[in-house]
């Protein structure tokens, strides 16, 4: 009898950077941000008799997509990406260069687009699509409210967040994301996979992240510009 509980890893596959996530349920599975060589995924899926289904990235940048195009030719699979960063695709290769990998040929097998949405990615696993720009223009999150599990990508990470200054980062539009995904109100027990670094929880990134709070502006009513959200908000 199959276990029908999906389960949730964090894997490191080499050069040792990114922190993919494999979610599998049976024999089926879903790959979020493919970081690595196609062919290591390949011998992971092999040596575990798993058929992928889809692969899902939380934003373009290549040390999140590197096996996403080659995997998603290879087994005929959809590989979904915001639009926003679709530009950033072949940008990347220079950062392959510097893990010394393979480039994204140009003529990848080209991502769906994503949105915010409801959806089941395997049957009775159901995702939540958060847009959450400003560490890339496209950036997602994906929250499981039946598990308790958030991926946020670079958007945020335990103690800090990603940067704004490449291709498609905007500062305001990241502290945004993040105070967005605050007042969301996830449990606190929450499990949280970062794009890079530690796992966290959402109780853990309330007591150690500074950044993680609610957008609250009190240039309203003030003669001078007055913020609580770091600097980083988009009032005028």
């Amino acid at each position: 009898m199959q276990n029908n509980e999906p389960k949730f890893e964090v894997l490191h596959m080499p050069p040792e950077n990114t922190n993919s996530v494999l979610v599998s349920c049976g024999d089926d599975a879903v790959i979020f941000d493919a970081w690595g060589r196609a062919e290591d995924w390949e011998k992971l899926l092999s040596d575990r008799k798993l058929n992928l289904c889809a692969i899902y990235s939380t934003h373009g940048h290549s040390d999140h997509i590197s096996a996403a195009p080659s995997l998603a030719e290879k087994y005929n699979v959809p590989w979904y990406l915001n639009s926003g960063d679709e530009s950033l695709i072949m940008w990347g290769n220079a950062l392959l260069d510097f893990f010394e990998m393979p480039h994204i040929n140009s003529d990848y097998k080209k991502p769906e687009d994503l949105h915010a949405e409801d959806r089941y990615i395997l049957p009775n696993v159901l995702m939540q699509v958060i847009e959450t720009p400003g560490h890339s223009a496209g950036g997602v999150s994906f929250y499981f409210p039946d598990y308790r599990v958030l991926l946020t990508g670079d958007t945020l990470f335990r103690d800090s967040f990603g940067r704004y200054d490449l291709p498609g980062g905007n500062p305001h539009q990241l502290q945004q994301s993040i105070s967005k995904l605050y007042d969301m109100k996830f449990p606190d027990d929450t499990y949280v996979v970062h794009g890079h670094g530690v796992d966290s929880t959402i109780e853990i990134l309330k007591k150690q992240n500074p950044y993680f709070v609610p957008h609250k502006c009190c240039c309203d009513n003030a003669e001078e510009h007055k913020c609580c959200c770091h600097g980083h908000c988009g009032c005028k």
